[in-house]
């Protein structure tokens, strides 16, 4: 380089960061007052949701399908002091099995009765599964497609009509590392993950005219009950703590990150550990090292099973 491009380069890098830092400052929003509707809020990383957008002085409507869990909820964030800095709502619930894709219009039109609109909409609520393919019925496959892909799409859908009329929304979704990646025996619940994924991004291209940002955000393993309730095989439960969910993200920590990524209308959020991350590059830049380690890693499993 001559002796005057390095400095116009470095220039130029420089007025790059910081254009990227204060647009980034600009759009870190607040959800004060704003009317966040969670899944799945009666436990795990949407009970936690709900704890710090309450705090942040949200109007929640929590769903779920245990009333009395949800109440449980409802009164341990009105009992809260942490809250106390900021004006807070007392939140509304709506009860309904995310599953059953027949009622949730119905339910659509009972969380816009809450408040009339809907700002942001998070799809947390899912299941989990554990399972050799070959002996894994077709039904299984079926209930975590329900509950993982085509309740969060219908959801969605059922409440997109009004963002787009008002054009002002935002729709998030709490996807996963596998549906990035897919490693052996989670083929049922990879294969959902993988399926929210690219119905987001489809739906973020077309929301864009609208200005309704879509988030998905992939979180690796957290410290919840997820492997416990998942289902096997034949439909029955794991019932097993895995050490992967055990010595993973705590479910405040990603909860927060929740919080930022509305805040800032992220796009693609990945929260996860160095080798996870590693491993979705590794299977986009070199596949066949990739495929290589899943197959050492299925032999590995099917030993210890």
């Amino acid at each position: 380089m001559g002796g005057g491009t390095l400095p116009l380069v470095l220039t130029g890098l420089g007025v790059l960061l910081l254009y990227r830092i204060l647009t980034r400052l600009r759009s870190r929003g607040s959800v004060q007052g704003v009317v966040v509707v969670i899944t799945g809020a009666s436990s795990g990383l949407g009970k936690e949701c709900a704890k710090v957008f309450h705090a942040a002085g949200a109007r929640l409507v929590l769903c779920g399908r245990d009333a009395g869990r949800l109440q449980q909820v409802v009164q341990e964030l009105t009992a809260s002091t942490s809250a106390k800095e900021k004006q807070v709502f007392p939140p509304s619930t709506v009860v309904f099995d995310l599953a059953k894709t027949d009622t949730i219009g119905k339910a659509a039109e009972e969380i816009l009765k809450c408040y009339g609109h809907v700002d942001v909409l998070i799809n947390n609520a899912g299941i989990s599964y554990r399972g050799n393919i070959l002996d894994t019925h077709i039904s299984v496959q079926r209930e975590v497609m329900e509950t993982n892909y085509f309740g969060p799409i219908s959801l969605t859908q059922a409440l997109l009509p009004s963002m787009v009329h008002r054009r002002s929304g935002h729709i998030v979704v709490i996807s996963s590392v596998q549906g990035k990646i897919a490693i052996p025996y989670r083929s049922a619940y990879a294969a959902s993950k993988h399926a929210t994924q690219a119905f987001f991004d489809c739906l973020r291209a077309e929301m864009e005219q609208y200005g309704i940002p879509v988030t998905v955000i992939s979180p690796g393993y957290i410290q919840t009950n997820l492997s416990v309730n998942a289902v096997t095989g034949d439909g029955s439960k794991y019932g097993v703590l895995d050490k992967t969910t055990a010595a993973g993200q705590k479910p405040k920590d990603v909860a927060h990150a929740v919080l930022e990524a509305v805040c800032q209308r992220s796009s693609d959020v990945l929260l996860a550990g160095p080798l996870p991350s590693l491993a979705v590059y590794l299977r986009t830049l070199w596949p066949a090292l990739f495929f290589k380690l899943m197959s050492s890693r299925a032999r590995k499993e099917q030993k210890v099973k």
